[in-house]
């Protein structure tokens, strides 16, 4: 009954907004994404996708991509910890394993294992926008993009960065930054660099991170050819992280970086994106913090890739096409040495019919691994725009995931993975209605998930080890809803921002005693943000977060955030955790309670 509550509140505080002057901000519209190979308007996409811009990275009340991505309904981020030094990645329900990440267009899941995939989420400082596609999207990005994948788009105006900042606040969090941008004749270049580190809100939770991203575009004038750089080094304590939440003295080191060359030519009606890349992960862990040599795990993933994007535009729509192939390479103490080639290739083509009212787009992808031969998945995207304000969208498509050399061959001494495991696969569909008159959006969406052969840990006995297997058929099925709203008022622009998930799992029984894996998915999920503005210079946000997973567990977070600008130098403070709301959000660990962060940064562009 609250939720309900909570949830009528928040749709009649957007009716009552809808008394609107002016209000002036960059409209989605005008956005391309970029993520896929045939690049479209926001509004012009047949499929869910949410835009994180620029200027609500800026208002959201986060110092992380970890703690942004919460902020958005239909994704689930689980921490351990704070500052996103080590979190899941969830969307619609699906695993951590199942949830692609790309930087620019280039594809970054690690082979090990997903735990690693927030490792590459790069400084907010260096981020224009955060695209984020729900539901199958195994045909567009291949492998990993079973429940959706989310692309971070870095910056690329180099004229209007310049920024030196220092945060101070709760457990005696410090964050130092650095982010310089200058253009030079056909060049320009974006750097950053930041370090960040806390005492930790409880025993052993102390971290250091270090970020260090470095853009560079050349030939500018003419076909520019983009640099991308960075490096993330994460040293944390991880009391309770894995293992059990008796593991008190777990210790781990991540270092995480990408380096890669991409270029965009345009030739009549051909247009071409070639990629190259080499994306590393290093991870060592050990149990017990102040003696490794009781236990010790050490891996390095090393991939390396190339990859060509194609779009052809003639008589009868745009064709996208392309391929993909890249080298894995691991080493690891406990996983040995491997390694797996993998190409993928792709076609798709956009019909647009009826006065251009109907857009029909089929694709497939065939994948081809050395290890698991070949596998095709196709899908197919229709909309239809009713009139200006109205279009209704539907999707559906084959998806899987090959398993991480952590499912195939993690041993210790509780657990055994197993070489002989299958991929995971699913059947996913899609039914949705986008609104969108003046400055309202709105839209509402159904999906279901059929999935089959998905890998756990199960065992009998409670002395047995945990032993992977293809074990679990699920269906999830579920509703999202989002709506926004922008007014001018007293000479400012106010924004409300409202989103609702249900999800339902219905998981097959399980013919195994004991289950590692527990399905515990945001069974209701609502997210809702407000900007406001009332004098010059000065603006304030609330966020705020309900969850109740399955397990029955169910929370409230309250955020918020002041930010006051005088001339070249910004002031602010980070609220978070405002109600010292008891939560965890994965394996039984405690999440903070209220704590704050206070912020100077001096902007000389």
């Amino acid at each position: 009954m609250m939720k309900r509550i909570i949830f009528s509140i928040l749709l009649v505080a957007i009716s009552i907004t809808i008394q609107a002057q002016e209000f002036k901000q960059q409209q989605l519209d005008t956005i391309l994404i970029s993520s896929t190979r045939i690049d479209l308007p926001f509004s012009e996409n047949s499929r869910t996708i949410s835009v994180i811009s620029q200027e609500d990275i800026k208002k959201s009340a986060t110092t992380n991509v970890a703690d942004l991505l919460q902020q958005v309904a239909g994704v689930d981020v689980r921490r351990r910890g704070t500052s996103g030094m080590q979190a899941d990645l969830y969307i619609r329900g699906g695993g951590f394993d199942q949830t692609l990440l790309l930087i620019d267009g280039i594809k970054v899941e690690d082979a090990q294992t997903g735990h690693h995939t927030m490792n590459m989420a790069l400084p907010l400082e260096v981020i224009e926008r955060v695209e984020i596609i729900k539901g199958p999207a195994a045909r567009v990005f291949g492998q990993n993009a079973f429940t959706g994948a989310i692309n971070i788009v870095t910056k690329k105006n180099a004229e209007k960065i310049g920024s030196v900042g220092y945060q101070l606040g709760s457990y005696n969090q410090q964050n130092v930054a650095a982010t310089l941008g200058q253009n030079f004749k056909n060049t320009s270049v974006i750097a950053h660099a930041s370090v960040n580190s806390s005492d930790g809100y409880r025993f052993n939770t102390d971290y250091n991170n270090q970020n260090y991203f470095l853009k560079a575009a050349f030939n500018t004038n003419k076909t520019p050819i983009n640099l991308i750089a960075s490096f993330q080094e994460r040293k944390f304590g991880a009391n309770g992280f894995y293992a059990s939440p008796t593991a008190k003295n777990q210790y781990e080191e991540t270092q995480a970086s990408l380096v890669g060359i991409t270029t965009n030519i345009k030739k009549g009606k051909l247009t071409l994106k070639p990629k190259l890349y080499w994306k590393r992960n290093q991870d060592l862990y050990v149990f017990v913090r102040k003696n490794p040599e009781v236990y010790r795990n050490f891996h390095q993933t090393n991939k390396v890739g190339a990859s060509i994007d194609a779009s052809y535009t003639s008589k009868i729509g745009v064709t996208g096409f392309g391929v993909d192939v890249a080298k894995v390479f691991l080493s690891s103490n406990n996983l040995g040495e491997r390694d797996r080639y993998m190409t993928t290739a792709f076609l798709e083509h956009r019909f647009k019919l009826l006065n251009n009212k109907l857009d029909i787009t089929p694709g497939v992808a065939v994948n081809y691994f050395t290890d698991f031969k070949y596998h095709a998945f196709p899908g197919i995207d229709l909309g239809y725009k009713i009139n200006n304000n109205f279009k209704i969208y539907g999707n559906v498509g084959y998806t899987y995931r090959i398993p991480t050399y952590t499912d195939l061959f993690y041993n210790d001494p509780t657990t055994l993975g197993d070489e002989n495991l299958e991929p995971e696969e699913a059947i996913a569909q899609e039914l949705g209605l986008k609104f969108k008159k003046g400055n309202f959006n709105a839209s509402v969406a159904a999906f279901n998930r059929d999935s089959k052969k998905l890998i756990d840990f199960v065992k009998e006995n409670e002395t047995d080890l945990w032993q992977a297997t293809n074990i679990r058929d699920l269906n999830t099925k579920g509703i999202e809803l989002n709506a926004s709203y922008g007014l001018n008022f007293a000479g400012f622009n106010q924004f409300i921002k409202t989103g609702y998930t249900f999800l339902e799992d219905d998981l097959k029984a399980v013919p195994s005693n004991f289950s590692r894996y527990s399905i515990n998915s945001l069974r209701h999920q609502i997210t809702a943000n407000l900007e406001t503005q009332f004098f010059k210079n000065l603006s304030q946000n609330i966020i705020y977060k309900y969850a109740e997973r399955t397990s029955g567990e169910h929370y409230i977070v309250l955020d918020a955030s002041v930010n006051l600008k005088l001339k070249t130098v910004e002031l602010s403070m980070v609220a978070n955790n405002i109600f010292n709301a008891e939560y965890s959000e994965t394996n039984f660990v405690p999440m903070p309670k209220g704590n704050l962060l206070f912020g100077l940064k001096y902007n000389f562009k």
